[in-house]
């Protein structure tokens, strides 16, 4: 046999060779990058949504709100999937819950 082929041959049995560590060894790097990316990405998402889930519960007729389009208007009726929004006198309509932005005054205030 040439001294090529055993080369070759040595380098084969090399790369057929099983990773240190094993399984959890090889795995462990991407365990840790999606424990991250929970933790920087999904956490601080899941807890900005239920503030807005509390603040659309906590809405009442009177309050002052600016839609995600940028309409300010005030609250005058509530419905189960929607809210009556008067945005100017005798100007009245209807924005679903989730398009509620931000309330930027509450009616006792």
């Amino acid at each position: 046999m040439s001294p090529l082929f055993d080369a070759l041959n040595l380098l084969a049995q090399a790369d057929a060779a099983p990773a240190p560590g094993g399984l959890l060894g090889g795995m462990l790097p991407i365990i840790l990058l999606f424990g991250a990316m929970y933790f920087l990405m999904i956490a601080p998402q899941r807890k900005k949504q239920k503030a807005h889930d509390a603040m659309l519960k906590a809405l009442v007729s009177g309050d002052e709100v600016v839609t995600t389009g940028g309409i300010y208007g005030q609250i005058t009726n509530v419905k189960d999937d929607r809210f009556v929004v008067r945005i100017a006198d005798n100007v009245k309509i209807e924005v679903g819950k989730s398009f509620i932005s931000a309330c930027v005054k509450k009616s006792g205030e």
